[in-house]
């Protein structure tokens, strides 16, 4: 549910309204109306009328998580087992459920739903391959039988999975940044230093295409990869990727994606960390700005003890 405010000339009404899901497609309804704006002021008792509806609606979005996510499951001791069915189940993955919903990847997927037509479930095919990916790290197939041991059974089937990963890949850059902005309510993102490195992954096929392209593989496999690109902040908490083709130099990438990364985040001023391999003269030249004597992006790379120069 979320908090809707139709202003006027005059005045402001307050509504709840929530997106359901119909054959002829995504439909707006109000679940409530707050009032106008003097109504809803009087309800709030003194507390800005605004923030109050919306924590108004936040409570009322606590309330229905926690009433769909009851489980209940009833054994009778004196039932003879049948043979072959699941009587054992995995719950442990309920740990990471709950840093999964406090970061709010069920609203993005709310979000990212109410803009296509498709039926499945987004939220339970991410927070799935999500789970699986830390707790059992392997193919799509294999996270969807992971999923069947899970207590609460999965809504999808091996090809929705698929069918999804189309619409993450399109909705990436929307993911990330709703995830950084999500985060900061966890936990204090410090974004000073920002380090940055790449690697790549190779796939067991012979033609290359667009993406999969021959290059160097970190794994010195002689075949196709894919390159990426990753920026973590002062902790090591990763803040932004990008996907380049394998056969592409690295060391270009850093530039659109700190772009990026400083734009569409509102960094400030910073120091971006990366290894030798990185260090070209472009990129550090672009991490080398002072504006009124005060410096705003500055650069930090390794170099090999080896080849510095002795001093007599």
């Amino acid at each position: 549910m979320k908090l809707t405010v139709s202003k006027s000339k005059n005045s402001a009404s307050f509504y709840v309204q929530k997106t359901i899901r119909k054959k002829s497609g995504p439909t707006t309804i109000t679940v409530e109306k707050l009032g106008n704006l003097d109504e809803v002021r009087t309800k709030a008792g003194g507390k800005d009328p605004y923030v109050w509806a919306q924590e108004y609606v936040n409570e009322l979005n606590r309330r229905e998580y926690e009433e769909q996510r009851q489980i209940i499951v009833s054994r009778s001791p004196s039932k003879l087992l049948k043979k072959g069915e699941m009587h054992s189940f995995n719950c442990g993955y309920l740990f990471l459920q709950k840093i999964y919903y406090s970061l709010a990847l069920d609203k993005v997927c709310k979000d990212i739903s109410s803009r296509y037509s498709f039926d499945y479930d987004l939220n339970d095919i991410l927070s799935r391959l999500v789970f699986t990916r830390i707790l059992y790290p392997s193919s799509k197939l294999s996270a969807v039988k992971q999923s069947s041991a899970f207590v609460e059974q999965p809504s999808f089937k091996l090809h929705d999975v698929y069918r999804a990963l189309s619409v993450l890949a399109k909705e990436n850059d929307f993911i990330q940044a709703q995830l950084y902005k999500n985060s900061q309510k966890v936990i204090e993102r410090r974004k000073d230093i920002l380090y940055y490195d790449c690697t790549n992954y190779f796939f067991e096929l012979e033609q290359e295409d667009d993406l999969r392209r021959y290059g160097k593989s970190k794994q010195h496999q002689p075949l196709p990869v894919v390159g990426m690109g990753l920026f973590m902040d002062h902790d090591g908490i990763p803040l932004a990727f990008d996907i380049y083709p394998g056969s592409q130099n690295e060391q270009p990438t850093l530039k659109p994606l700190e772009k990026k990364v400083l734009n569409d985040y509102g960094l400030g001023s910073v120091i971006v960390c990366t290894d030798a391999g990185l260090s070209s003269k472009t990129n550090r030249k672009y991490n080398d700005l002072t504006l009124g004597g005060i410096p705003i992006r500055s650069f930090i790379t390794t170099q090999s003890i080896k080849q510095l120069r002795l001093c007599s």
